[in-house]
């Protein structure tokens, strides 16, 4: 094929890509408001526009950043969720997480509906900033590890990864999650979303402990690198 015939290719499924990853967005950002608003009750609740807003905010400047810079992670990224996943037991694992993501939403929701939190604003600004950092975190993550996919498989020509903050934890997307979680109740303005967050932790324990298998029987130095980083999730515990 003449060169300017592979340019025009590849201009061509980065605009499929783009729009893919837009088409994504967008979907998640309606049904975020929608779930929230729904289960709230209300269109009026400041802590769910201001966390609405700071999540869109952040996925797309993430997006926008590495369709420029790395669009073959945007790719992978994409293949999310229970479907994609090709072992019975990540799909098994990626259901209830799903569910139990769902529930926190719709918790933090009621909990806004009917009162049961009472939540200082200073919190609720807490809650906010631990999601900005959390996706300050994602971000380096990715700068880090081209292929951290969203579901548990080898990647062509993968190899391990055990500079940066994977020298401190094998899973820091997973580390991640947790601070992601939990800022995400609190900047709803709900202690009893903190319940399903704790539940989506537990999930993120038993996805990491069946990925470390495979990637131990599939990965060419994974078994090296578990004795070189001790921990798998949190630094000095586990």
């Amino acid at each position: 094929m003449p060169a300017s015939g592979r340019v025009t290719l590849g201009k061509l499924k980065m605009k499929s890509l783009a729009f893919r990853a837009l088409r994504g967005w967008v979907f998640f950002q309606v049904f975020l408001a929608l779930l929230l608003c729904l289960s709230a009750g209300t269109l009026f609740s400041w802590p769910i526009w201001a966390y609405w807003l700071l999540f869109g905010i952040s996925t797309a400047a993430t997006t926008i950043y590495f369709l420029k810079h790395d669009p073959g992670l945007v790719e992978r990224r994409m293949a999310v969720g229970p479907a994609a996943e090709k072992r019975p037991t990540q799909k098994a694992i990626q259901t209830a997480t799903s569910i139990a993501l769902c529930t926190l939403y719709i918790a933090a929701g009621l909990d806004i509906r009917f009162g049961w939190s009472t939540v200082p604003v200073a919190v609720v600004v807490l809650g906010d900033v631990l999601v900005a950092v959390s996706f300050f975190i994602l971000f380096v993550v990715f700068r880090q590890n081209s292929f951290a996919a969203a579901t548990v498989e080898l990647q062509p020509e993968q190899r391990v990864i055990s500079t940066g903050l994977y020298g401190y934890v094998r899973h820091p997307m997973y580390t991640d999650s947790i601070v992601l979680f939990a800022g995400t109740a609190l900047a709803l303005g709900s202690y009893v979303a903190l319940i399903p967050a704790v539940l989506l932790t537990l999930l993120i324990a038993a996805r990491l402990v069946d990925e470390e298998r495979f990637l131990c029987a599939n990965l060419a130095g994974y078994e090296d690198y578990r004795r070189q980083v001790r921990y798998r999730l949190i630094p000095g515990l586990w």
